[in-house]
């Protein structure tokens, strides 16, 4: 096959030169020393590349188009580097817009690549895929009758996003389940409410933040400012996807006043940055306790761990999902970019989150506490006249009254404020945060 098409091969030698000075040129601007290959080994790939280009083009069943042929050996290309990589043609980087804004018709689902899979990060709070049931560690085996096997992450989420109340069905995998489950859930706009308050004992601030956007740093602010006589902290990151990375980065330096709070490094110098704290408003001595799961990525990783190594809080939970990349978009051409990975974010020990995580100074599994009442309900104290009531029941000298404990004309108002300890058996990673903030309370007052 390859004897026959000596023509082609000659012409298509004369373009892999052409291709090989166009990007000798641009990886020269850039720094002429950073490729492993010599300059014959890249000719080399050069010509094999555009050999078998040729022949698909003269000896495949069907017509193909040469631009479309390279765009999805772009494509190929950019997926086999990394889970995060990928080539955008004109469609996809029109759509990467729509990312960028604050609404969008979509499912509310935080998705990464692990071990090939397509798999749930996390919901996000109040979304559709929140209220369908779908949960952090599920694995996405269709969209609709689509398979993900072999899809990119951004054409999941394209087919995933779509006009607000058009359904969609997600076969999934989920652990301990028997077999796959269908779950239909109905597109909406998406509009995320990052930061949530709560307190527990009245002396401990709860935050839950769900993701990491433009408001968190103020609105932690604020939830502090508003909770002068607050003890412990209690910073909820589970099932949050992350974020801006400055978010993360200003609320670590909330509460440390001094040292590389993240780094990123690449193979470009320009990439190398070291994020640093600041001791502007820093609160130092309010004990913290941190909670994750597999659903914590990214910025959540950034902030857990860093005040982890800081030794500024105690992080519960379970390990954490393992996203530690940068991804820059990089235009080719005026319609066409690619996603690229360049960096690795550092936490301050040196260690890295990528495909790591972050595991928890003390692990606690989700799940509920049982709670039983102490089986002896009389105290010393009331002992005598209970005992004497129950006489006079027996006697029948006194006439006993039911109390009507109905609810129906008695309806008590919840606090969505406050969190209660009935709340709090429900919740064991959270009764085990409270238990250990308090811990630290008392440690603290014992300081001073």
């Amino acid at each position: 096959m390859i004897k026959k098409s000596k023509k082609v091969i000659i012409a298509g030698l004369l373009s892999t030169v052409t291709s090989a000075y166009l990007f000798g040129s641009f990886a020269q601007a850039k720094d002429s020393t950073t490729s492993n290959s010599s300059a014959k080994e890249k000719l080399e790939a050069y010509i094999k590349f555009t050999q078998i280009l040729n022949v698909i083009e003269k000896e495949y069943v069907d017509d193909v188009n040469t631009t479309d042929l390279v765009d999805k050996a772009l494509k190929g290309l950019m997926t086999n580097l990394d889970a995060h990589s990928t080539f955008m043609d004109t469609k996809s980087f029109k759509d990467l817009s729509v990312q960028t804004k604050g609404e969008f018709g979509g499912l509310g689902i935080s998705v990464g690549m692990k071990d090939g899979a397509l798999t749930v990060i996390a919901p996000l709070d109040g979304t559709p895929a929140f209220k369908a049931g779908i949960k952090a560690g599920d694995i996405i085996l269709k969209i609709d009758d689509k398979a993900t096997i072999g899809m990119n992450i951004d054409e999941c989420v394209k087919l995933m996003r779509g006009k607000p109340k058009t359904d969609i069905v997600l076969t999934i995998i989920r652990k301990k389940e028997l077999k796959p489950l269908k779950i239909k859930i109905t597109r909406d706009i998406i509009k995320i409410q990052s930061v949530y308050v709560k307190t527990i004992d009245e002396k401990i601030l709860y935050i839950h933040i769900t993701s990491f956007d433009q408001k968190v740093v103020e609105g932690v602010k604020e939830a502090i400012k508003n909770n002068p006589k607050t003890e412990g902290i209690i910073l909820d990151l589970r099932n949050n996807p992350g974020g801006l990375l400055d978010q993360a980065v200003g609320l670590v330096d909330l509460f440390v006043e001094e040292g590389v709070i993240v780094s990123q490094k690449g193979k470009s110098k320009i990439e190398n940055v070291e994020y640093k704290a600041t001791k502007e408003n820093t609160n130092t001595t309010t004990p913290i306790v941190i909670l994750v799961n597999g659903g914590s990525a990214s910025a959540s990783e950034i902030v857990s761990g860093a005040l982890q190594d800081f030794n500024r809080s105690i992080v519960v939970g379970e390990n954490t999902f393992g996203k530690g990349s940068v991804q820059i978009v990089m235009p080719i051409g005026k319609d066409e970019a690619l996603k690229l990975t360049v960096a690795r974010y550092y936490l301050p020990s040196g260690r890295t989150i990528q495909a790591v995580g972050v595991t928890p100074d003390i692990t606690v599994h989700l799940g509920k506490i049982e709670y039983k009442e102490d089986p002896i309900l009389l105290k010393e104290r009331d002992l005598k006249k209970h005992l004497e009531s129950e006489l006079k029941k027996i006697d029948g000298n006194i006439t006993i009254t039911e109390e009507n404990n109905s609810t129906e004309n008695n309806t008590t108002k919840v606090d969505d404020t406050v969190i209660t300890e009935k709340q709090l058996y429900k919740d064991a990673q959270l009764k085990s945060g409270v238990d250990i903030i308090k811990a630290l309370i008392i440690t603290n007052k014992g300081k001073k």
